[in-house]
C-alpha cells in the first residue's frame, strides 16, 4: 500500500515538474519574432523591434557589455555597478549610486525591467530612446566618466569583442550605434511579470486576506491612477509634494523642459519589485515603504506644481498602510531577480577588475 502511495506521489510530482517546465519554456520562448515573451493581457511593447531585432548573439553581447567595467574610465565601474540584479537591477540600500573617483550620482538608480514599454528614460525623461540611454551614464563625469572615443577604441582593440560584434551584427567594426543596440537587446529581455500578483490575475494563485484588502485599498485610494496595472506606472511626470533637497537642488523634469510647471516633477516609477528597490523617491530619502506611505498620509507639501490629486495627501490609517504594504509585496518577482539568464557569468572577488 505504501509503495502505491509513494508511486502516486511521484507521479503527481512528475506532472507538476513537467507543467512547470512547460510554463517556464513558454515564457523563455520568444513567439513574437524577436520580441521577448510577455503576458497576453499586457499592452504591446513600444520599443521598435524592427529597427533592432534581438538575436541570441546580440543579447549575449549586450549582456557582456552591461557587466563590463571596460566601458568606464576606471575599468571597474559597469552598468551593473548601479543596477544590481538582486535588487531588480536598482542600487540596493544606497540613496545615490557610486561612480568613478568616489563620486555620487545625482539620483537614486531605478530598477531596470519592462523597459520596452517606455518611451523616455531617466527620472526627468531627458532620454527619449533606449538605444541612446547608455550614453548618458557612460559619459557622465560622476558616473562612468569615459569618452565614447575611448570606449570604441578599447572595444575595438579587445581580443574578444570584435568577433562578438561580427557574430551579432555582421561586422567586426565597433561603433556607438552597434554597442548601444546590443545593450538594448539585453535590456529588453528584462521582463518582470511573474509575481504573486501576476499569478493571482492569471487565476493560478490567491491573495491572502491582508493582500486582498491592500489591493482593494490600492484601487480605492486612487494609487492606480499613477501606478497603473499591469506595469504599475502611467509613465507620466508627477510632483508628489516633496520639499527640495537643498544639496542636490534637483528640480526634475524642469531641467529638461525649462518649464516652471514641471518643477519637482519626476517620472512615476513602477511599483513592481518595490520591496527590493529601497530606498525610495528620486533622491532615495525614504528608506522604507512605511515612510513613503506616511509621506502620502501627512507629509505632502503643496507646491505650485504639486500634482492636483495629491495636494491633500492620501488619508491612511496605520492598519491600512500595513494592508497596502502586504499587497505591494505581492509585486515582487523572485524568479526575475534570481534568473541566471540575466546574471553575470563571471564571479569576481572584491576589488577585481572586470574585463571579460
Amino acid at each position: 500500500m505504501w509503495k502505491l502511495v509513494f508511486l502516486g506521489i511521484c507521479a503527481v510530482l512528475a506532472v507538476c515538474v513537467l507543467a512547470l517546465h512547460s510554463w517556464v519554456w513558454a515564457w523563455a520562448k520568444s513567439p513574437n519574432g524577436g520580441v521577448p515573451a510577455y503576458p497576453a493581457t499586457w499592452p504591446k511593447p513600444l520599443y521598435n523591434f524592427q529597427a533592432n531585432p534581438p538575436t541570441s548573439a546580440g543579447i549575449a553581447l549586450g549582456k557582456k557589455l552591461f557587466y563590463d567595467g571596460l566601458l568606464s574610465a576606471d575599468g571597474y565601474t559597469s552598468c551593473a555597478s548601479c543596477h544590481q540584479q538582486f535588487a531588480a537591477f536598482s542600487t540596493y540600500d544606497h540613496p545615490l549610486s557610486h561612480g568613478v573617483n568616489n563620486q555620487f550620482s545625482l539620483r537614486n538608480a531605478p530598477g531596470l525591467f519592462n523597459l520596452a514599454w517606455h518611451t523616455n528614460y531617466h527620472l526627468d525623461g531627458g532620454i527619449t530612446h533606449l538605444d541612446a540611454q547608455p550614453l548618458a551614464p557612460i559619459t557622465a563625469t560622476n558616473e562612468m566618466g569615459e569618452t565614447l572615443e575611448n570606449v570604441i577604441q578599447k572595444l575595438q582593440n579587445h581580443p574578444v569583442y570584435p568577433a562578438l560584434f561580427q557574430k551579432a551584427f555582421g561586422t567586426s567594426k565597433v561603433s556607438t550605434r552597434l554597442f548601444t543596440k546590443a545593450i538594448s537587446q539585453f535590456l529588453v529581455t528584462l521582463v518582470s511579470a511573474n509575481s504573486k500578483y501576476d499569478r493571482v490575475m492569471a487565476g493560478t494563485d490567491t491573495f491572502n486576506l491582508p493582500q486582498r484588502l491592500g489591493y482593494e485599498l490600492f484601487m480605492a485610494k486612487g494609487c492606480a491612477g499613477c501606478h497603473t496595472p499591469p506595469l504599475f506606472t502611467n509613465f507620466a511626470f508627477e510632483n508628489i509634494g516633496l520639499p527640495i533637497d537643498s544639496t542636490l537642488n534637483d528640480y526634475g523634469r524642469m531641467r529638461v523642459t525649462q518649464n516652471p510647471q514641471d518643477s519637482l516633477r519626476f517620472k512615476v516609477p513602477s511599483l513592481r519589485n518595490v520591496q527590493l528597490t529601497m530606498p525610495y523617491t528620486h533622491d532615495g530619502r525614504f528608506s522604507s515603504i512605511d515612510q513613503v506611505l506616511q509621506h502620502y498620509n501627512s507629509g505632502v507639501v503643496a507646491h505650485a506644481s504639486t500634482s492636483p490629486q495629491l495636494r491633500k495627501g492620501i488619508s491612511l490609517t496605520k492598519f491600512q498602510m500595513g494592508q497596502i504594504k502586504a499587497f505591494l509585496y505581492t509585486l515582487t518577482d523572485t524568479a526575475f531577480v534570481k534568473n541566471k539568464v540575466f546574471a553575470d557569468a563571471v564571479v569576481e572577488k572584491p576589488g577585481m577588475q572586470h574585463h571579460p
